[in-house]
Parts: C-alpha cells; structure tokens; sequence
C-alpha cells in the first residue's frame, strides 16, 4: 500500500508538471499575439491612435485578457519595444546577447567595432519605428519617459564596458580616454542619431550602420 500511495504521488506530480507546462506555453502564445498586434497597431496609428480594446480585438483575444497583462497602454508599449529590441521574449540582457559578446571579445578592434555597429542596426531595423512612438509619447508618459531615458543610460553602460575591454585588451592606442569615448561613442549609438539620420537624412539601414563603424573607428584613433 505505501509503494502505491508513492507511485500515485509521484503520478501526481508529473501531471501537475504538465499542466503547468501547458499553462506557461499558453501564457507565452497569448503574449506574443497581443505583442504581434500592439506592434502593428502602434505603428500603422501612433500611440494616440492605439487603444487596448483595439489591440485586443487584433490579437482576438478578450480585451480584459490585455487589461490584466500590461495594465495600460504606456506598459505594453514598453513590453513592445523591450522585445523588438533583443528579438525575442527571452529575460537575456542586450549585454548578454551573442552580438554584443562577440562585439566584446573579437580578436581585432575592427572586428569588435563590425560587431557592435551590426548589432545595433539589427536592433534599430526592429525597434526604430517604436522607438519614434515611444519618443513621441513620453512627454505624457513617464513611464515610457522613464524607460527612455534608462536605456539611454544602459547603452552608455554597455559602451563604457566596450570600450574598457578594448583597452584592457591592448587594443586601443595609448592616452586613450574611456569616459569621454563612452560619452562620444553614446551620441552616435543612441536610438535618436538612427532616427536622425534614417528619417531626416534618408540613409538606409546599411548605410546607417556603415556610418556608425567609420565613426567609431575615428573615434577609437582620436586623441581625446
């Protein structure tokens, strides 16, 4: 009798696994059409233009389904955009990411500096236009304000880890100055200097990114 109690137990188990398996895989679905159809949606008609009943209704889902995961408009545009920007729904850091490890860590400056410019043209062909809805918004949002600026902030972090590395690597010529390439490098990177020059300026993302590996090898040789 013991032995059939603790089969039954361990039978238990697994099933309660299962269910939970098939509830997260349920979960991650529902997520990702709502985010599918916020994309759409916040692109084709701006953030005033966009309303949770309307995502909802894209993503034929119950609005209340969308109501209860993000809460507002403001937060699910920030869920939006944080995917677009590593591409996937995973909880993996840009800096965790293979691009920016490779950027990190390649033999020669060159080939860091290729990594590091493909890697955000890649991020910005997926993320520029919600960037541009994001910027857009957040002078009545502080939230999105907020995750504005904490990206800005993130991506000086990450380039002050660049460029360390590179000098620790004996890859940058001596008298470098890693703040003021931290700083300098941050105003070419930044989401805003691709919508500068792709909007304004007409350059296609190829062109973008071309531009960006010219600017930070000058950077990398230049007296500070």
């Amino acid at each position: 009798m013991q032995w059939h109690c603790i089969d039954a137990v361990i039978l238990q188990c697994m099933v309660d696994d299962v269910k939970a398996d098939l509830r997260a895989a349920r979960v991650a679905d529902t997520e990702e059409k709502i985010l599918r159809a916020a994309t759409r949606l916040f692109l084709e008609h701006g953030y005033a233009g966009t309303t949770l009943t309307a995502v909802a209704a894209q993503a034929r889902v119950g609005a209340r389904t969308v109501y209860v995961r993000f809460g507002t408009k403001a937060a699910l545009l920030k869920r939006v955009v944080d995917v677009a920007m590593v591409g996937d729904t995973a909880p993996v850091a840009v800096s965790g990411r293979p691009w920016f490890v490779l950027a990190a860590g390649a033999p020669t400056l060159d080939e860091r500096i290729a990594a590091m410019a493909r890697g955000g043209r890649e991020m910005m062909d997926r993320a520029g236009g919600l960037f541009a809805v994001t910027l857009e918004a957040a002078p009545a949002e502080p939230l999105l304000a907020e995750a504005a600026q904490a990206g800005r902030e993130a991506t000086r972090d990450n380039l002050r880890h660049f460029w360390t590395r590179a000098a620790g690597d004996g890859l940058l010529p001596d008298g470098h100055d890693i703040d003021w390439l931290t700083e300098t490098s941050a105003i070419l990177v930044h989401n805003e200097t691709y919508l500068l020059g792709t909007r304004m300026h007409g350059w296609s993302p190829e062109r973008y990114e071309r531009w960006l590996i010219t600017g930070l090898t000058r950077l990398a040789a230049a007296p500070a």
